[in-house]
This record gives structure tokens, C-alpha cells and sequence, in this order.
């Protein structure tokens, strides 16, 4: 490598760190606004959960095509556990931030974070 290919790949690194830090940044000024959880399934609305106000943890059950679990934690949610085949609503794990997104499918199931 030239001196020249080292200090392009040098600034290609430091711009992508700099987009990194202002994506969380971004995130965590939309984060201080307040947390909605929002639970839907068959496009009907089943709950809107307050994350920042959530005092213990509880479970929702949802049930259709397959029985779901999803475990609602003060600050996160998630799908614990799905009888669907492909499981990838539990695989994504937890939502913290607004902008968060785990569906699934097979049931029509979505949650999501939204700002307040």
C-alpha cells in the first residue's frame, strides 16, 4: 500500500466511526423522550407499554396461528419464547431503543419502540 491508500483508508474508517457515534447519539436523545412499546397483532393494537415506567417484570401472552411469550422489562421488551417454526422473533432478542422492531410472521405479531 502507498502512503496515499493509507490515509484514504484512514478517513474511511474515522468517517464511519464518527456515523456510528452520531446514530447512537441520535438514538439515545430520542430514547430520553420516553419509550412506547407497542404490541400489534392482525393490524389491531393489543397493548402500549410506557418501557420507562414499567416497575416489574411481566408477560404477555399472544395467541393465534401459534402461542407467543413476551417478556416486558423496565427499558426493554422482547419475544421470549414462540411456537412458530423459524423462531426469528425470539432470535432478535431485546428492543431497547425507539426505531426497534422484532415481528412475527407466521403469526402476524409485531412489537416495536416509538417515541413518546
Amino acid at each position: 500500500m502507498r502512503k496515499k491508500d493509507i490515509i484514504c483508508l484512514i478517513i474511511i474508517v474515522l468517517l464511519l466511526f464518527l456515523g456510528y457515534a452520531a446514530l447512537k447519539n441520535f438514538q439515545s436523545i430520542q430514547g430520553s423522550k420516553g419509550r412506547i412499546a407497542i404490541i400489534i397483532q392482525q393490524e389491531r393494537v393489543i397493548e402500549r407499554i410506557d418501557l420507562d415506567k414499567v416497575s416489574e417484570p411481566r408477560e404477555i401472552r399472544l395467541s393465534g396461528s401459534y402461542d407467543e411469550t413476551i417478556l416486558v422489562e423496565k427499558g426493554r421488551i422482547r419475544f421470549k419464547e414462540a411456537d412458530c417454526p423459524d423462531q426469528i422473533c425470539v432470535k432478535t432478542g431485546w428492543l431497547e431503543e425507539p426505531g426497534d422492531t422484532a415481528v412475527c410472521l407466521p403469526n402476524r405479531a409485531i412489537v416495536r419502540i416509538e417515541t413518546k
